[in-house]
């Protein structure tokens, strides 16, 4: 399932691969060791809070005789990792995804990727193109659209993006779509402005199409590491958001910041985006990512 975090990032996995085996293979474990193992952790994007936490359970398993050598230490980490990353949440028959998140952080590009999985699956899709406001937005999703076989909802530049979404919705319940993709701004003039106009689409949805689940999808660039911390915060806290795509992992971001969201913002990672072709992302696996992370 995840073939391409060995092939797509191989350079970034094999330097943290090749640091981290050379701790697993120790035939002993000290303090030295677990500084070492927290520096390796910190530089992969795991975030200051999430790093002291392992480490110190860590540390108190070795001081109680649990952990003696790497073999057990790689163990114990793997079984804390995925603890971190395990979650109750019950899959839903979802129809309705918005999607939020900063100009950049590839919102636009994802709700082709998606668009195209459902159609694959028979779907019938919507797309709306809900940000009037970013000069070639909309321009871009129906040129996704358009290749993706898709049908769109679009509006003018500067329209009212609830206008945008009212029609979608109508549309969507009238024409019996099976699945609707909403595309909305990154930036209005302040942050303010922004998460209010969030609120409101959300509000639209909610009324015009009450019967459906909604699932509020966050973007994040991975390569902006502990950088994206402010705007995971800044959307939990103003949006429903119910995951995370950690987007543009091709380029140089970690994999770490995976566990900083669950453990500091009970976000999970609902999808992995790479690249800009269509197929180019995964639905993500909590066990199974550990598991190529941690191997050799």
């Amino acid at each position: 399932m995840f073939g391409f975090i060995k092939n797509k990032l191989k350079k970034i996995y094999n330097q943290f691969t090749s640091k981290i085996q050379g701790i697993f293979s120790s035939k002993t474990i000290d303090e030295q060791t677990l500084y070492e193992l927290k520096k390796i952790l910190l530089s992969a994007d795991t975030g200051v809070k999430t790093t002291k936490t392992l480490i110190e359970h860590l540390r108190q398993e070795h001081k109680s005789g649990k952990i003696g050598d790497g073999a057990e230490l790689k163990q114990s980490l793997e079984n804390k990792l995925n603890n971190i990353l395990s979650t109750d949440k019950i899959e839903k028959n979802t129809k309705v995804y918005l999607l939020v998140g900063v100009n950049g952080s590839g919102k636009t590009t994802f709700s082709a990727k998606l668009a195209n999985k459902f159609t694959k699956d028979g779907k019938k899709v919507l797309l709306a193109a809900a940000d009037t406001f970013r000069a070639a937005a909309t321009e871009q999703l129906e040129q996704w659209a358009s290749k993706t076989n898709t049908q769109i909802v679009t509006g003018g530049q500067k329209q009212d993006p609830g206008s945008v979404v009212f029609q979608a919705c109508t549309k969507f319940r009238e024409e019996k779509f099976d699945v609707l993709i909403i595309d909305t701004a990154g930036r209005l003039q302040t942050k303010t402005n922004l998460m209010n106009e969030l609120e409101k689409l959300r509000k639209i949805i909610d009324k015009k199409l009450p019967e459906e689940s909604v699932e509020t999808f966050l973007t994040i660039d991975a390569m902006l590491g502990q950088n994206s911390f402010e705007q995971a915060r800044l959307f939990n806290e103003s949006t429903n958001v119910s995951g995370v795509v950690l987007t543009k992992m091709d380029g140089t971001g970690k994999g770490g910041i995976i566990f900083a969201l669950k453990e500091e913002f009970n976000l999970t990672v609902e999808y992995i985006s790479y690249g800009e072709q269509l197929n180019e992302f995964e639905k993500f696996e909590p066990k199974k990512y550990v598991t190529e992370l941690l191997e050799k």
